[in-house]
């Protein structure tokens, strides 16, 4: 079963739809001024922020249909009711565009997608699922509640076939390794080829491993996104590599 692969539009539009409502729900709860221990140095007011520029920057692109890259119109300087009013609003637009967009949409991208509208709806999708994880860790119980399997199927795909595709992925070594990563309830396994090029990843299990990490999907995704640690799945062989996921794989806003 390969559920990373078979998640369509309209399903990463509705990821997205209870991701940013869950993530609304958990920032009013803990408050704007509580910790995102996720992400050190960050409050709920930080994500916030960070979270709705970039829902707001990709309407801009669905909605005036920009062909190449265009700024985010920045983090808001607003706080508390008035910050969680403004992040909701920007969610619900994000929304409306992304339902109301042709398929024969054209606007800029930066992952392999079938096509923009596909691109933008599975990359908020796992946008704002990771940022929800980050805003739960602020609540009391501090631990991100469970992603939908495929979902976070879905996004361990994104993270390691598209953004870790590209020629920008820091994570390599000197002689040739094999990282696989296996969701035991999804039945998805990536194999992770590295190297002193970019990683090459293949939504198989062929060959050998140097190092194996596996468990449930959400936990594996989360995991992946540096939000939680190498413990919350199981490694086997190199731990090594592991390390130097963690240590070269964060995607950054740039």
């Amino acid at each position: 079963m390969d559920s990373a692969e078979t998640m369509k539009t309209g399903e990463h539009i509705e990821a997205l739809e209870a991701a940013g409502r869950s993530l609304a729900d958990a920032a009013a709860e803990a408050g704007a001024d509580a910790p995102v221990t996720t992400c050190p140095g960050w409050r709920i007011r930080d994500l916030l922020r960070h979270t709705t520029m970039v829902h707001r920057w990709a309407t801009a692109f669905v909605t005036e249909g920009h062909t190449s890259y265009h700024p985010d119109g920045g983090e808001p300087d607003l706080d508390g009711e008035e910050l969680l009013a403004h992040y909701r609003e920007g969610h619900t637009r994000l929304l409306a565009a992304l339902r109301a967009a042709p398929e024969t949409l054209e606007c800029w991208t930066f992952l392999p997608a079938p096509s923009p509208l596909a691109f933008w709806a599975r990359r908020q999708a796992h946008e704002t699922t990771v940022h929800r994880a980050d805003a739960e860790s602020a609540l009391p119980a501090g631990v991100p509640g469970p992603i939908d399997p495929r979902v976070a199927a879905d996004g361990i795909d994104e993270l390691l076939r598209a953004f870790h595709g590209r020629d920008r992925s820091r994570v390599r070594t000197p002689e040739p390794r094999t990282l696989r990563v296996r969701a035991t309830d999804t039945e998805d396994v990536w194999t992770v080829r590295l190297s002193p090029e970019a990683p090459h990843t293949t939504l198989d299990d062929v060959g050998p491993a140097d190092c194996e990490l596996s468990g449930p999907a959400d936990r594996l995704c989360l995991t992946l996104w540096n939000r939680l640690p190498d413990s919350a799945v199981h490694v086997t062989g190199d731990a090594s590599l592991a390390r130097l996921w963690r240590a070269n794989s964060a995607i950054t806003w740039s």
